[in-house]
């Protein structure tokens, strides 16, 4: 059960053999980092709808999580409102101004797995 104030409670996105491609990603990312990122995902599951600059809308469904990392890295993670729910389906570090076309298909390519 979603607590009282939190509006989205967030999921990994599995694959078909149980990996958890977000989750992994922030197991190899340093601590430091992995702490901002669960902050700003949490920002997400409390204050949703949340815009900027903490969330933004990338279309098709998806929405990313904007994080600033130590060192100056940007970190993102793409999600989807799945049945109620915001399933993390992807996560980088940005290493652009726009975000990367692939990692959006990549992204999208999961979310219609889901669908």
């Amino acid at each position: 059960m979603i607590g009282p104030l939190k509006k989205l409670q967030a999921r990994f996105y599995a694959t078909g053999t149980g990996r958890k491609p977000v989750r992994e990603w922030l197991l190899d990312i340093s601590e430091d980092d992995r702490r901002l990122v669960g902050k700003d995902i949490q920002k997400v599951e409390f204050g949703w709808p949340i815009g900027m600059p903490y969330c933004r809308s990338l279309g098709h469904g998806l929405w990313e999580v904007r994080s600033d990392l130590t060192d100056g890295k940007i970190g993102r993670v793409i999600f989807s409102i799945l049945a109620g729910e915001m399933v993390l389906l992807h996560g980088f570090v940005k290493k652009t101004q726009k975000t990367p076309a692939q990692e959006i298909e990549l992204a999208l390519k999961r979310k219609r797995e889901l669908e």
